[in-house]
């Protein structure tokens, strides 16, 4: 039988955390999160964060030789040649990681939580697409709450990101977070059993 795997993808707080744990959470379905495979990549003395070290100096490293995330994405998120030069090396890595998971779990359905997944071309490895939404003004308001951002910032930071009306037209299903919480788990109970 072939596994239903969601692609679960949106904006930059759009709410797709908030749909992964709900999911996670009353339907028990396994999340498998491209954030946290992406953080493994960059681990302290991995090929990797040597890799963006030499390229960037050791100022990119905190004193315990861990990456500084704060002024990697100072250069990524105002220059896309870097952006791009940084996803390459972690994407791939990234893809493998969901590809041993996905081989190995006897779960039938799993959730992948991929916040790029058509920047990184990683659609070919789900067989359904939903896309958590909500207006432009209310994402940038969220993450620069959530985030502590200005506004510069945030937009920087969603605008890295391929545009959200985009993303919705290449979805099985969209979830609208524009409103509040009881509507956005109303969606989910309704698609999770639609397919």
């Amino acid at each position: 039988m072939t596994k239903r795997l969601i692609g679960l993808t949106g904006g930059i707080a759009t709410g797709k955390s908030t749909v992964a744990n709900y999911l996670a959470s009353v339907y028990k379905l396994p999340i498998l999160d491209a954030d946290i495979y992406a953080r493994d990549a960059v681990g302290k003395d991995s090929v990797i964060l040597g890799e963006i070290a030499e390229r960037y100096g050791e100022e990119i490293l905190l004193t315990d030789g861990s990456l500084n995330r704060k002024k990697l994405a100072e250069i990524i998120f105002n220059q896309s040649s870097e952006r791009s030069w940084v996803e390459n090396l972690i994407h791939p890595y990234v893809r493998n990681c969901f590809l041993k998971t996905i081989e190995g779990s006897p779960n039938e359905t799993l959730v992948l939580v991929i916040p790029l997944l058509f920047e990184a071309g990683l659609e070919n490895l789900v067989n359904e697409i939903w896309v958590v939404y909500c207006e432009g003004e209310i994402q940038k308001q969220r993450l620069m709450s959530r985030n502590d951002l200005t506004e510069a910032q945030a937009i920087a930071r969603i605008n890295s990101q391929l545009p959200l009306e985009q993303k919705v037209t290449r979805a099985d299903v969209v979830l609208d977070n524009s409103s509040d919480l009881e509507s956005l788990l109303h969606q989910v109970d309704l698609n999770i059993s639609r397919f």
